[in-house]
């Protein structure tokens, strides 16, 4: 029996299916007036003992897998600490004279269904934080002794309906060879964690938890997104033989690690990485990339209680162009906040449309006193790297100037104090906005570069919201639409002698990359694991070939002929797929 879902880390796994036990149904007990004082009493003591909890999984976390990971569960015991999650639970103890574990669970379900009602991902994952911090606290007020993956006798493939961001961090190599989950998606906590991790995971399998029993023999295909049930013995041997193909693969990669990214006539080009902390700039660098080429600097802004500091800042600004020193470029997106990233602590009214809404350098140029204090940390950083900065969602020259005028601003305030800084540092903005892109003949008079973001330009240009399966056959950046605006956006950057990079997800997609390429793209930027399969790609082609392929595709009518037609051209890009990591 197969089942297919969401190939959310490659590789392959197999071993004995190990159950993740689901919550049992919550037994409901009417509560006698004067007992309701007690039972407030025993749910705020489960409350303070998850707290205990999460704070030590939260450093264990940060000593294992880096600040960004444990930085999830700092976000959970926020929650803990909320009154409108805690306090309305206390409120049905009292008010309906229920237990505790009846009224977090009422509490609990209201939540779910609120964030997966939202269309928005983002909002959809915290669902998934609720139901962990209610399994946990219901776990402790029954003083049913909760699974710790930890004691896994293993390697066993992990199969649950969702593991949790606090089961994923307990996750261990020797003891998880891989997981499948019923729901899920690829960039989900759980996803992250085992890429991170280079744990195989499969998720969206819908009804792999009611498919197989415990103990039942599964192979886990991270590479096509699937999972064998009891395979036959041929099946067996020919996913022993994929995975030492992919083994192989991943090892022969490394002999470009620290080569030139070179076309096979010659034409160099750079390949940068996307990061969201510093410890992904070193990571970055060790998967041989040459520099940043984007910053994503809302995830410092995210997960956390308060807003950061310009000292916090800085601090994680110039850890980044430390890690690279010298020449490399380290570009620092500004804060873009909106859409489907959203902060706890900022309060701000919902939106109908909030991909279309307040959001990135608008939001920015509006809080001006936060906007400049991210400024001047970007600025004291430039002291330590070749830093630029990036201004996110232009649309208009007004915006641009604005931005300028304010950082112009942060300029002087650090003059005025005798703070060094790169005073001849390279200002660009993010080309994702179909205006943008349309008068990118006039932004190249005033900006230093372009960095294309297709991840929102697709959307735009195809009127298609990219969180949306339905509309999947819309949202591919390769579609000949998205190729002329790209190609327009390059020229024009080019004409006034500013150079042109693409750091969305579109940037790491090896079909693409010989199309950008011929189009005239300068730089790549794209996820660390991406860079090598990048740079064995271009090292195939020739950049005249390159220029043919664009002509060619511009041409086409659909982004599937596109797909075909590279492929047809490079064959061996469906092998390195498979080593991307």
């Amino acid at each position: 029996m197969k089942l297919t879902g969401i190939a959310a880390a490659p590789g392959y796994a197999w071993g004995h299916a190990f159950l993740l036990e689901q919550a049992k149904e919550v037994e409901r007990i009417q509560l006698r007036p004067e007992k309701s004082t007690e039972e407030v009493a025993r749910f705020t003591a489960a409350v303070e003992q998850a707290v205990s909890q999460l704070k030590e999984l939260q450093e264990r976390t940060r000593a294992t897998m880096g600040l960004d990971y444990a930085e999830i569960f700092e976000s959970h015991i926020m929650v803990l600490k909320d009154e409108e999650f805690v306090g309305r639970a206390k409120e049905l103890i009292v008010g309906q004279l229920i237990n505790a574990e009846a009224a977090l669970s009422d509490v609990t379900q209201e939540l779910v269904q609120f964030f997966e009602s939202m269309d928005n991902v983002y909002m959809n994952e915290r669902a998934a934080d609720f139901r962990d911090i209610s399994k946990r606290l219901h776990g402790l007020l029954t003083g049913s002794e909760q699974l710790s993956l930890c004691d896994l006798d293993g390697p066993v493939v992990l199969i649950a309906h969702d593991l949790t961001p606090s089961d994923s961090a307990q996750l261990e190599r020797e003891r998880v060879a891989g997981f499948a989950a019923n729901i899920g998606g690829s960039m989900s906590h759980s996803a992250i964690m085992a890429r991170s991790m280079e744990i195989p995971a499969v998720v969206g399998l819908k009804n792999a938890t009611s498919s197989l029993n415990n103990g039942d023999f599964v192979i886990l295909d991270g590479v096509k997104g699937e999972l064998l049930i009891n395979p036959t013995a041929e099946q067996v041997s020919a996913y022993r033989k994929a995975k030492e193909t992919y083994e192989r693969q991943r090892e022969e990669s490394k002999a470009y690690l620290y080569a030139p990214s070179v076309t096979a006539d010659g034409k160099i080009v750079e390949l940068a990485a996307n990061i969201g902390n510093p410890a992904d700039a070193v990571h970055a660098r060790n998967n041989g990339a040459e520099g940043i080429g984007l910053f994503r600097t809302e995830l410092l802004f995210m997960g956390r209680r308060n807003w950061p500091t310009e000292e916090e800042q800085f601090y994680a600004y110039k850890l980044a162009a430390e890690a690279f020193g010298g020449m490399s470029p380290i570009v620092i997106r500004t804060l873009d906040i909106g859409g489907d990233k959203e902060l706890d602590y900022a309060k701000r009214p919902r939106e109908r449309n909030p991909f279309l809404g307040y959001r990135a350098i608008r939001l920015s140029l509006d809080e001006r006193d936060r906007f400049k204090a991210q400024l001047r940390a970007i600025l004291r950083a430039s002291a330590f790297g070749n830093v630029k900065i990036m201004f996110p969602m232009i649309a208009t020259l007004q915006e641009l100037r604005a931005a300028k005028a304010l950082l112009a601003e942060a300029k002087a305030d650090l003059d005025a104090i005798g703070v060094n800084y790169r005073h001849r540092m390279e200002v660009g903005i993010m080309i994702e906005v179909p205006a943008a892109a349309l008068i990118s003949d006039q932004l190249a008079k005033e900006a230093d570069f372009f960095s294309i973001g297709t991840n929102d330009l697709v959307q735009f240009t195809m009127a298609a919201d990219r969180t949306n399966e339905k509309l999947s056959h819309l949202t591919d950046p390769i579609h000949p639409a998205v190729l002329r605006l790209i190609r327009l956006v390059i020229d024009n950057g080019h004409k006034e002698g500013k150079w042109v990079s693409l750091c969305g997800e579109m940037a790491g997609d090896l079909a693409a990359i010989p199309i950008m390429l011929g189009l005239g793209l300068d730089r790549f930027s794209m996820n660390a694991g991406a860079v090598l399969p990048a740079r064995i790609a271009l090292s195939a082609i020739t950049a005249a070939q390159t220029k043919e392929m664009a002509e060619a595709a511009l041409r086409m009518e659909s982004s599937d002929e596109v797909r075909d037609y590279v492929h047809a051209i490079m064959p061996h890009l469906r092998e390195l797929f498979q080593i991307r990591r």
